[in-house]
């Protein structure tokens, strides 16, 4: 059964997290990150201004939560990570040395 099958009875704690930052921020996208021998498949959310969460997502719960959430979900493989996260990330990093 998926994720977002019959069985909604069971809470997922990362689906949760994922669904609260997209009703809380503006403009955002979904990433997937494929699987690799290390972690399993994830799913990067991405705010317009950069900010971001991830979690793990299988790539078809990925695709069913952007649809459900009308958020576009786009591959990292293909696309790579917007440029707003590398501003983000660094901005985040300079306000921790200050």
């Amino acid at each position: 059964m998926g994720l977002f099958g019959r069985r909604r009875d069971r809470h997922n704690p990362d689906v949760e997290h994922l669904e609260r930052f997209v009703a809380s921020r503006s403009g955002v996208e979904a990433y997937l990150e494929p699987r690799t021998n290390v972690t399993p498949a994830t799913v990067i959310l991405i705010a317009a201004d950069g900010e971001w969460t991830r979690r793990p997502l299988a790539a078809r719960d990925a695709f069913a939560l952007g649809h459900r959430l009308a958020i576009p979900v786009y591959e990292v493989a293909r696309l790579g990570y917007p440029q707003r996260v590398r501003d983000w990330n660094a901005a985040q990093v300079a306000g921790r040395r200050r």
